[in-house]
């Protein structure tokens, strides 16, 4: 494609994702009431386990309304993640060949799990989480928390380790399209261990080293995953490559000499 045909199939992609997003949103209204309090629970619990004081506070008038929106944002991210997954693997496909394309709607098949497991993992670690850091408050004190900044707390978290369960999809969908060898990726995994294991100390900050552990073992676990297909897949692109050029070494020796007459 031509510079202005690829902007316009990108330009395509994103309202189709804008809009499964909008109509995810308008769902989530529905569901705000049971979502807002499945949110706000581990924070209520976590002042009653040891008899502090714990509350949401909305500090102004149109706060409620505010946070309705985010919260069904939020919603309409998850429930539309098939929906603009598949664009970003769409506007990738046209630059495979066939059969990387095959791979690559198995790995969009697989993108979609693993986004929500990682809002899943993120979910089993919230009541933790939030236990540990309000321990903080001195003895006699209260957590008289602001929605904004609670929820801005929780959907981070959630979507953080949602995004980072799709990076090693992201890094297969790359090295299918050329633009990424496996031993690119290899080359840094030093950097990449460093990074994951801070991420999962920030975003998971528990009572021990176990926490940490228990969050970055996964992300690790997928990293290697993708970078054994990156390399398999290099192998068998060169393979292919060699397999070409013997066919037209071939051609050309066996070809009939033209003699003129």
């Amino acid at each position: 494609m031509a510079l202005k045909e690829h902007l316009r199939e990108l330009r395509n992609r994103l309202v189709k994702a804008a809009v499964a997003v909008v109509l995810g949103t308008v769902g989530g209204f529905f569901l705000y009431l049971p979502v807002f309090e499945a949110l706000t629970r581990p924070l209520i619990d976590a002042g009653n386990s040891d008899g502090r004081f714990t509350t949401i506070n909305f500090e102004g008038v149109a706060t409620p309304f505010d946070q309705m929106i985010q919260v069904s944002v939020f919603i309409g991210l998850l429930v539309s993640s098939p929906v603009w997954l598949y664009q970003a693997w769409a506007f990738v496909t046209p630059g495979l060949k066939t059969k990387e394309r095959r791979a690559a709607l198995g790995f969009l098949a697989a993108a979609v799990p693993l986004f929500l497991a990682g809002v899943g993992l993120a979910w089993l670690i919230l009541p933790n989480a939030v236990r540990v850091l309000t321990e903080f408050t001195p003895e006699g004190g209260s957590n008289v928390i602001t929605a904004s900044v609670y929820l801005a707390f929780v959907l981070r978290l959630l979507l953080a380790f949602g995004i980072a369960f799709l990076i090693p999809v992201f890094l297969v969908g790359l090295n299918l399209a050329g633009l990424l060898t496996g031993k690119t990726v290899l080359k840094y995994w030093r950097i990449t261990v460093f990074v994951i294991c801070l991420f999962a100390a920030m975003a998971a900050p528990g009572a021990d080293a176990l926490s940490m552990f228990y969050l970055a073992a996964p992300l690790l676990l997928l990293f290697a995953v993708a970078v054994g297909i990156c390399l398999i897949n290099d192998k068998r692109r060169i393979r292919r490559q060699a397999s070409r050029e013997a066919a037209v070494a071939a051609d050309v020796n066996t070809a009939t000499p033209v003699h003129e007459l």
